[in-house]
């Protein structure tokens, strides 16, 4: 029976084309406009690592100097050199890891190719299995790297094959910092949308730029390299000139983050916090009260404000847009099944009961909703092209996955079926035998 509906509502598209085009294109716009809008915010919060997200831990410790305290003041969102090491040190959660960026212009010793500027992060090795990483050839370094504090390099693939072609580089060696860095591993296609791992970052944003390369923590603290990213001294900054005057100051600048075995470790990895600044206390530091958070992924998103109000505020007004559309739907409707009362008032007459011609109107409603779904696809398709135009920023946003493209159809079928139940209800209502004495 839905398929004869089906085909009812196909012949019923064509008997008034002005009519149904205008409804299609009312329902159709009104779709793109909130499923373009909504396609960015479901990129910017999405859930970047799902399976681990409440396993993974920002730590934030309140070390400011008790001049300008006030209540309530939130702690840093990085951390200093002194307490990234000691929490590295601690055996806390089952991984930890610090990370700060770094740049360098990187010599090929190609002719061809001259030196170019590079950016990438200074993480400890648990970074890769903590953000699980993909390797392409060779591996991270290893415990006695790190401990050394080698000179050894992780590549991205990009940065591979700009250097090499395709052909596997571990065991070569790449110069920059005035050093022969030795390649013992190139990390596959990794960027994950928002960068999570490393939100406060040199290259403005959650959603712009990504890791070239991959050095040793103490590696590149070894080679007194700076942070290209946010520092925040607060107070009077360091005390001693010199990179190791940077070093021991209060000044943060490190990203840190604990993987936890379960999420309940999130719990008694704030408890360790508590007691350590408490500890820190006894050695003149942490001048303000105790004050300290630990945050999994998504509440450290939330608190950076990776999905912005603009964003969530854009996403209603296209909603509430959709509702106008739909409203319009109805009324269109209306005209259109009003018109048909004495093609009801027949079939009723015939036999044919108020559920069957509910039925009918409906189907015709959800084949106005599936043309204008389809349309609105394309629409969409128009609409994040626009927005990609304004940023590289809403490029990386503005794209559409099978689970938007198929929500889009449903969201267009399931509104004008919406909007098709008020009509719908009117057209059972005819009576069959004024209308056919008006016949």
């Amino acid at each position: 029976m839905f398929r004869y509906y089906f085909q009812l509502g196909i012949r019923s598209l064509r008997r008034n084309p002005m009519l149904t085009a205008l409804m299609v294109v009312t329902l159709a716009v009104g779709v793109a406009a909130s499923m373009a809008t909504f396609t960015v915010l479901y990129v910017m919060s999405g859930d970047p690592i799902p399976h681990k997200s409440d396993r993974l831990f920002v730590p934030r410790l309140d070390n400011a100097p008790l001049t300008g305290y006030a209540e309530g003041d939130e702690p840093s969102d990085q951390m200093t050199y002194q307490d990234a090491t000691n929490l590295l040190a601690s055996g806390q959660g089952i991984r930890r890891t610090a990370v700060y960026g770094t740049n360098a212009g990187i010599e090929s010793g190609r002719p061809d190719l001259p030196p170019f500027l590079a950016n990438g992060i200074a993480p400890t090795r648990d970074f890769f299995a903590m953000f699980e990483v993909p390797m392409l050839y060779g591996s991270v370094w290893s415990v006695a790297d790190e401990t050394a504090r080698k000179d050894v390099i992780v590549l991205s693939r990009e940065l591979s094959e700009k250097i090499f072609g395709t052909t596997n580089p571990v065991g070569k060696t790449v110069r920059f910092e005035d050093t022969e860095w030795q390649i013992v591993g190139v990390a596959d296609k990794w960027n994950p949308l928002p960068r999570y791992y490393r939100l406060i970052n040199g290259s403005g944003g959650g959603f712009t730029g990504s890791e070239e390369y991959f050095l040793p923590f103490q590696t590149a603290v070894r080679h007194e390299m700076g942070n290209s990213g946010n520092n925040n001294c607060s107070g009077e900054g360091p005390k001693e000139p010199g990179y190791q005057g940077w070093l021991k100051s209060e000044c943060d600048w490190i990203q840190f983050w604990f993987e936890g075995k379960t999420a309940a470790d999130q719990a008694r990895l704030k408890e360790f916090l508590v007691a350590y600044v408490t500890d820190q206390k006894k050695l003149g530091r942490f001048p303000r009260p105790v004050n300290v958070r630990m945050e999994n992924v998504m509440e450290w998103m939330k608190h950076l404000g990776v999905v912005s109000a603009d964003a969530k505020l854009s996403t209603w007004l296209a909603f509430g847009f959709l509702l106008v559309c739909l409203v319009n739907t109805v009324g269109l409707l209306l005209a259109k099944f009003s018109a048909r009362a004495g093609e009801v008032g027949v079939r009723r007459a015939l036999g044919a009961t108020k559920n069957e011609i509910f039925r009918q109107f409906l189907t015709e409603a959800a084949v106005i909703g599936l043309v204008g779904g389809l349309i609105g696809l394309l629409l969409s398709f128009g609409g994040l092209w626009l927005i990609s135009m304004q940023s590289e920023e809403m490029a990386v946003l503005a794209k559409m996955d099978w689970a938007m493209l198929a929500l889009t159809v449903s969201l267009s079928i399931i509104a004008s079926i919406l909007a098709g139940l008020l009509p719908t209800w009117r057209a059972c209502q005819v009576t069959p035998a004024l209308q056919l004495k008006t016949q």
